[in-house]
């Protein structure tokens, strides 16, 4: 029995039948994911909140450059790593590699952070 139909099984008597919604399994670590879509749901819209807190906090504080967006990068990745890898434990080779799950959702995260830290330096920042 693998790990994974394990973890279902255990899953299914722990909740006696009942389905939990996504974002209840998204903060109960060692979920199970039923669908592989579902979890990349999660990823997304994680980075999506991510942006958003660190867009504020740069604009804010006004940082500003290469460091501002290279601290963003890191951060997004690196929690969305820990959050996957060992947070959730999925085996990253069901979804594509550990690359693929890095990836998902970066860019949009990416361009809305930018917009948010260019709104709030603006509005707060700039003469």
């Amino acid at each position: 029995m693998t790990s994974i139909s394990k973890r279902k099984e255990e899953s299914h008597l722990v909740n006696g039948g009942v389905k939990q919604s996504t974002w209840s399994k998204a903060f109960n670590s060692n979920a199970v994911w039923e669908e592989k879509d579902e979890f990349l749901d999660v990823i997304y819209w994680l980075r999506q909140i991510i942006a958003i807190v660190l867009g504020v906090m740069w604009g804010v504080a006004p940082l500003k450059g290469f460091l501002g967006i290279a601290i963003f990068c890191i951060i997004n990745a690196g929690v969305l790593y820990v959050y996957f890898s060992s947070f959730q434990q999925i085996d990253e080779e069901e979804y594509g590699g550990t690359w693929e799950l890095t990836k998902e959702g970066f860019m949009t995260s990416f361009a809305l952070f930018l917009v948010v830290w260019i709104i709030f330096y603006t509005a707060l920042h700039f003469d």
